[in-house]
């Protein structure tokens, strides 16, 4: 980590998501391989402090949790100050009374049963040389990297792979 660094922000996210949920999760179908994807924030976790060096286990979610996680405000011991966004699930289940709601924190891997694809799970981790994210309030993944944009210091990535669809799981 540059020495200059006043903040972190880590970031998950999934490029292989469906852009339209027609087929998702539905029986006698497949989300086709050649169906145009679009990136689906996972995380957001803004203003983590420099002197952090790991992430407890199931500190931030404990699974999904149906019309979202509280929000922006952490609650957990080391992380004083940090600030999460909203995931894509805000906007995934908008339309569905029983889930809507604002999506804040971590709400991990999740693909569609039916997906063609192995969906991969990206995490970054940035140094900032700024001590505040400059975002406010309810903000998302796009905001947030345009936000970031020109005060990232350096830069470190993790992905991994997952899928539940049991035709590639026995491939």
């Amino acid at each position: 980590m540059p020495a200059a660094t006043k903040s972190l922000v880590l970031i998950c996210h999934d490029f292989d998501v469906p852009s339209r949920g027609d087929d998702v999760n539905q029986a006698g179908r497949e989300i086709p391989a050649d169906l145009p994807r679009v990136d689906f924030f996972h995380w957001l976790l803004a203003d983590v402090p420099v002197a952090t060096t790991s992430i407890p286990e199931g500190a931030f979610s404990h699974g999904f949790t149906a019309k979202g996680k509280p929000g922006p405000a952490v609650s957990v011991p080391g992380f004083a100050g940090a600030r999460q966004g909203i995931n894509d699930f805000t906007g995934w289940f908008a339309g569905n009374p029983a889930l809507a709601g604002d999506y804040f924190g971590y709400d991990g891997p999740y693909p569609p049963w039916n997906d063609s694809l192995v969906h991969h799970y990206v995490f970054t981790l940035y140094a900032l040389a700024i001590a505040r994210a400059p975002v406010e309030g309810r903000f998302g993944g796009a905001e947030l990297r345009k936000a970031i944009d020109g005060h990232v210091l350096a830069e470190a990535m993790h992905s991994g792979s997952y899928t539940l669809n049991r035709r590639l799981l026995a491939s």
